[in-house]
This record gives structure tokens, C-alpha cells and sequence, in this order.
């Protein structure tokens, strides 16, 4: 079983940033992709960025040019940059990781709040 434990997550001000940990352990293997999904109240859990072992990452079109994720393949962990935020970034923010190959296994973290209000 693979564990993914998030930090980070908090209140903060419209145009303010905050940075997203996410530590993996486990049976996680280094070759994984790592990233972060998004469930806002009311709404559907969406992807917001995910990268691969070897860099690779995708965005969200909304958090493209705003949100930066990276990862480090040492310490297995995979942050998640997020600048110039907005109200509609509002969510419970998932830590995600995907075996790439089949099986594809998934696994989910705990979830970390983050609120984006004046």
C-alpha cells in the first residue's frame, strides 16, 4: 500500500501564494507519477497537475501559468507551487500517485484544506 501524506494547505489572501508537500512511502516506487488532484464543495474531484518520473508534467488549464508542480525522485516527495491565487481555488487539494504502467494502481492522500479569501 502506498501512503501520501500532505502539508502545507491554509488560508490565504486573493493574489497570495502557497506551496503543497506531499511525501510518499510505502510501496511507492520512484517511477510512479506523482501529483495533485482538487474537489472543491459541490463539485466533482478534478486533476490539477501531475508529473512524471522522468519531469513530464501536465496542468489543469486553469492553474497553467499559476501553479508549478515539481517533485524530488530522492526523497520521494512532489510539491505543488501555487501563485496568484483565486477564490475559485478553494478545495480540499489531494496528493495523487499513479503507477504508470499496468496494473495502474492509484492511490489518494488524506487531503489538505485550502482557502482562498479576503
Amino acid at each position: 500500500q502506498v501512503q501520501l501524506v500532505e502539508s502545507g494547505g491554509g488560508l490565504v489572501q486573493p493574489g497570495g501564494s502557497l506551496r503543497l508537500s506531499c511525501a510518499a512511502s510505502g510501496s511507492f516506487y520512484t517511477f510512479y507519477d506523482l501529483g495533485w488532484y482538487r474537489q472543491a464543495p459541490g463539485k466533482q474531484r478534478e486533476r490539477v497537475a501531475i508529473m512524471t518520473f522522468g519531469g513530464v508534467a501536465d496542468y489543469e488549464d486553469s492553474v497553467k501559468g499559476r501553479f508549478t508542480v515539481s517533485r524530488d525522485n530522492v526523497k520521494n516527495m512532489v510539491y505543488l507551487q501555487m501563485n496568484s491565487l483565486k477564490p475559485e481555488d478553494t478545495a480540499v487539494y489531494y496528493c495523487y500517485s499513479r503507477r504508470p504502467t499496468p496494473p495502474t494502481y492509484e492511490n489518494w492522500g488524506q487531503g489538505t484544506q485550502v482557502t482562498v479569501s479576503s
